[in-house]
């Protein structure tokens, strides 16, 4: 009886209400749609034939799915594919673990230990993040080289363990940090090493998880570092992989089309199960 009393006692939504919410409603199933058609292209394409690809009438589906192209592209001589997700998959891997290391830390520094030159140091990795990748890619090439660490996952993944914005963007989020849990942890004897991995890091995985993710998609898809140094095709990255289907000789649509979808699958992993840990980060403020 109750609940129906206060079902009645709810105010019904004006006509201009409703509109409002169907209007909302329209503009979210359009964004929707249109963020779901390139990933509906690629699967579609990546399950049909040379001839249902480039085919001017184009369907829905094509006439018949080939799953046998997942084989195909596995068992394409070519491009040993499982190996360069695998290198994909170590360099996404460790480039996140460390870069979340390396930059918790300087943030963690340049936010909490009081030195000399701390503003300066702040400032530097300031204007490293206006220089354009593209200026150091000679010299740090050049430094690569000279350490024999061509055509190799350490030459993958060291060069680019820091990152100015990465190390800025936890600079702030430790700012903002409630000092009082490290003032407790001081009193019990902690120092700063001991606060940052006892108290600072548990109580930031939710920014960690977000910040991780990020940097394991940009880690996953680059391309222009991973072609500079892996010249040789057994430290092929995927991105690398994928552009050996679209050469100016061959175009081999249906195995390019599944290989992006196949690239496609880890970072949708990823996001899953990351989802709640960057929601998490993004609703509180860094406690628990």
């Amino acid at each position: 009886m109750s609940a129906t009393v206060a079902s009645r006692r709810r105010r019904r939504r004006t006509p201009l209400e409703r509109v409002s919410a169907a209007l909302r409603l329209a503009i979210l199933l359009l964004a929707s749609v249109l963020f779901l058609v390139p990933f509906y292209l690629v699967v579609r394409n990546g399950l049909a034939s040379e001839a249902d690809i480039t085919s001017p009438d184009w369907t829905l589906f094509p006439r018949t799915l080939h799953f046998s192209n997942v084989r195909d592209l596995f068992d394409d001589p070519a491009v040993d594919m499982a190996r360069s997700m695998l290198n994909s998959l170590v360099v996404a891997v460790l480039q996140t673990l460390g870069t979340l290391l390396v930059c918790s830390l300087a943030g963690y520094g340049l936010a909490r230990i009081p030195y000399r030159y701390a503003s300066a140091v702040f400032w530097l990795i300031l204007i490293s993040i206006m220089v354009p990748a593209s200026v150091t890619f000679v010299p740090t090439f050049v430094l690569v080289s000279s350490l024999g660490w061509v055509s190799t996952l350490r030459g993958l993944i060291v060069p680019v363990l820091f990152s100015g914005l990465v190390a800025f963007l936890f600079r702030q989020w430790f700012l903002a940090f409630p000092r009082e849990l490290e003032e407790a942890a001081r009193i019990d004897g902690l120092g700063y090493m001991g606060s940052y991995w006892r108290i600072v890091v548990p109580n930031s995985r939710g920014f960690f998880a977000a910040v991780g993710t990020i940097t394991f998609i940009g880690a996953w898809n680059s391309f222009l570092w991973p072609l500079v140094i892996a010249q040789d095709s057994s430290s092929w990255t995927v991105q690398i992989a994928l552009s050996t289907f679209l050469t100016a000789q061959t175009v081999n649509l249906h195995e390019l089309f599944m290989a992006a979808a196949v690239a496609i699958v880890p970072l949708l992993v990823v996001f899953a199960v990351l989802q709640r840990f960057i929601i998490q980060g993004v609703e509180t403020t860094g406690t628990d």
